[in-house]
């Protein structure tokens, strides 16, 4: 047991900037530092490293404690775990409390920190093994050579090798007194149990070394632990080519990244993270002076291994090989980095190429060069794979224009992505508002999906503590909930596939009608507005506006007229009623003696599914329309305006096409001027947010 005393050294020489700053890169702000929450998913950082009380305290998940607390809770380890990490950390030697049973605390040891030791042995084994032995040095440090591989790098990334034998690694293990059930579980050897006499209920076990006659590639967490191993086979008439450790208490492939521990310093300085397929072009690439980069080992990209490298940058560079059937298999992985908020770019090497190889055959300054010259946005990315298939296409180029739009969809970056439709636009010859539709119609499936995951996941926690006929209300619940969704979804599907999107032509329908429907549901519902005032010291006065008369001022301002013939009856008649001082109601346009406007209103304000208060009972809330309306009729109505304003746009563009005469040229200039200026004023009032449908 780690002595007292040692313990008050452990935490007085602890500090929680320099700690936390081993696993995530820390901003200055004032005095503390910020960072993005490793413990809970954020785009905005709300985690705070306090180096005054050396404490940190995250006020997104509430999360909070010392330098000791932190490496716990982030790597997962014991009391006892945590304190030796920290003494290795500041170089502050152990002392045992010799008045406590040593050998009954040895037994208390995890069953994770076993498996830590286990692998380490088995590391140190392998690396003396490529350097120490015949075999090793003319089977496994001959191949590493032949790569291009110094010792520096070999021993840097303690690369080793396992000997042929079945059982040869195994054998040594186990006469070095490691325990056999250790080994098997991190993966290192297999056991086969087999029965040989039933009656006598004999059974035999076979043991196997996973990584027999293999070069050995450690995989390291973040602070440097070996987690796991990858093992290449040299023979040809081997069936595996790489076999892996299989998941364990302490490996977990999909939160791991090749080579992380090597290259999180370099890809903080640099703020860019390279993001490789495999162990060798992680190496070659360290071998060339380039050392922020990592590999996700052959497996498919993850959220868990994108959000690791968002602790360090949030700028990713791809580089994939001349493969096309591999790079489309990879693209889910690009829009899984844009999703995340992260910035994403992509390096495609010659045909026949890889990092590892053209890393080998150019020197370092040359594959900078390659690198700078050859990076891109994924746009330009997207369309370079698919556009020679698409070009001739016109199936096939909107399917790519569909492609696009979902990725650039996932962009929360407003400017960012008006800049990616923009060039997007330019490059497949597209209308820009109708590529602005299309991201739309995007974004508003992609918000609903992550609506419908975080509605489940709530009611999933309830579901686990739930009886079976609970569980069953519950499932219906979702049911319902789900089947709403659908249909809201087709109807907004089906208006949207009304609308016009040629470049000559701009229909406000959808927004008419969503304008409409805001007035028929909440046309008597009270907004509370603040009113402006020109003295700043003055307190501002709160008044209520009903919702019909709130759209009908805004409208009559900016003299907006609806399009939509029955859409413009129903408006009419509605701004007739407020003229006059007369009250309105649903009834009356439900029951209207004109069939047309009864059907439109009955169809803007049913639903066919209702969901059960079930789910409030159980403080699992449902949002509901009414508790954010103000915002969304401001919304709606700064929509139509903008959607009013990009028709006139369009028609001086076309003006400033077909004129002849400067004064009528200078006319129409002044004139576009003013049309950009006011876009810009109500999609500020929108708060940047795209709505261009």
């Amino acid at each position: 047991m780690i002595s007292k005393p040692t313990i008050a050294r452990i935490q007085d020489a602890s500090r929680i900037e320099e700690v936390v700053s081993d696993f995530l890169t820390l901003k200055k702000r004032g005095i503390n530092y910020i960072a993005c929450c490793p413990f809970h998913n954020e785009k905005t950082p709300s985690f705070n490293v306090n180096p005054v009380r050396n404490i940190f305290k995250c006020f997104g998940c509430g999360k909070g404690g010392d330098s000791l607390s932190f490496v716990m809770e982030h790597e997962k380890l014991t009391y006892p775990e945590g304190l030796r990490y920290l003494a290795k950390k500041y170089n502050i030697e152990i002392e045992e409390d010799h008045n406590r049973d040593i050998e009954a605390d040895k037994k208390l040891e995890t069953e994770r920190e076993s498996l830590f030791v286990v692998n380490a042995y088995a590391q140190k084994y392998f690396s003396e093994t490529l350097y120490n032995t015949n075999e090793g040095k003319s089977i496994g440090l001959s191949y590493f050579r032949e790569r291009g591989l110094s010792d520096e790098i070999i021993q840097r990334f303690q690369l080793g090798y396992a000997p042929e034998g079945k059982t040869i690694f195994t054998d040594t293990a186990l006469k070095e007194a490691y325990n056999l059930d250790y080994l098997v579980r991190a993966g290192l050897t297999i056991r086969i149990e087999s029965e040989g006499n039933v009656e006598n209920k004999e059974v035999k076990a076979k043991i196997y070394d996973r990584f027999a006659g293999r070069v050995m590639f450690p995989i390291h967490n973040i602070t440097g632990r070996v987690l796991g191993f990858g093992g290449r086979a040299l023979r040809k008439d081997v069936k595996a080519k790489y076999v892996n450790s299989p998941e364990s208490e302490i490996y977990h492939k999909s939160n791991i990244l090749y080579g992380m521990p090597f290259a999180r310093n370099a890809i903080s300085k640099g703020k860019n993270c390279y993001l490789v397929e495999g162990y060798m072009d992680v190496l070659s690439m360290h071998q060339s002076g380039i050392e922020n980069v990592v590999a996700s080992s052959g497996t498919s990209l993850t959220i868990e291994q994108i959000r690791l490298i968002k602790r360090y940058s949030d700028n990713i560079t791809i580089m994939y090989d001349g493969d096309p059937a591999g790079i489309k298999a990879s693209f889910r992985g690009i829009d899984m980095i844009l999703e995340e908020g992260l910035n994403v770019r992509v390096v495609l090497f010659p045909e026949g190429e890889d990092p590892d190889s053209y890393a080998r055959k150019h020197s370092e300054s040359e594959l900078r060069d390659f690198i700078n010259e050859n990076t891109t946005d994924f746009i330009r990315f997207k369309t370079k794979i698919y556009f020679d298939e698409a070009k001739n296409d016109p199936i096939k180029k909107a399917e790519l224009i569909g492609e696009l739009a979902k990725s650039i969809a996932l962009i929360e970056d407003i400017p960012k992505l008006s800049q990616f439709v923009k060039e997007c636009s330019t490059i497949m010859n597209i209308d820009e508002q109708s590529l602005y539709s299309q991201v739309n119609k995007e974004r508003g499936k992609h918000i609903k999906n992550l609506q419908i995951e975080q509605l489940r996941s709530k009611i999933n926690k309830v579901a686990s503590n739930a009886d079976e006929s609970e569980r069953q209300q519950i499932e219906e619940n979702i049911e319902k909930i789900e089947r709403e969704i659908e249909w809201k979804k087709r109807d907004i599907q089906r208006l949207e596939d009304t609308l016009v999107t040629a470049s000559d032509t701009l229909t406000s329908e959808y927004h008419e009608k969503e304008m409409i429907r805001l007035m028929l549901l909440y046309g008597n519902h009270e907004l509370e507005m603040q009113t402006e005032s020109e003295n700043p010291e003055a307190v501002a006065e709160v008044q209520k506006i009903k919702v019909a008369q709130y759209i009908y001022e805004h409208l009559l301002v900016d003299k907006i007229s609806f399009e939509h013939e029955n859409y413009k009856k129903i408006y009419d008649e509605y701004s007739a009623f407020i003229e006059a001082g007369e009250p309105f109601s649903l009834e009356h346009f439900i029951h209207h003696q004109n069939p047309d406007i009864s059907n439109m209103a009955i169809d803007l304000t049913t639903f066919p599914y209702t969901v059960s208060d079930w789910l409030a009972k159980h403080g699992i809330p449902v949002p509901k329309e009414e508790d954010t309306l103000k915002t969304t009729v401001e919304y709606a109505i700064y929509s139509l305006k903008i959607r009013q304003i990009m028709k006139m746009i369009t028609e001086t563009q076309k003006q400033l096409q077909e004129a002849t005469s400067d004064e009528d040229i200078f006319i129409l200039i002044a004139q576009q001027k003013k049309l950009d200026a006011a876009k810009l004023l109500f999609s500020k009032e929108l708060g940047g947010r795209v709505v261009l449908r």
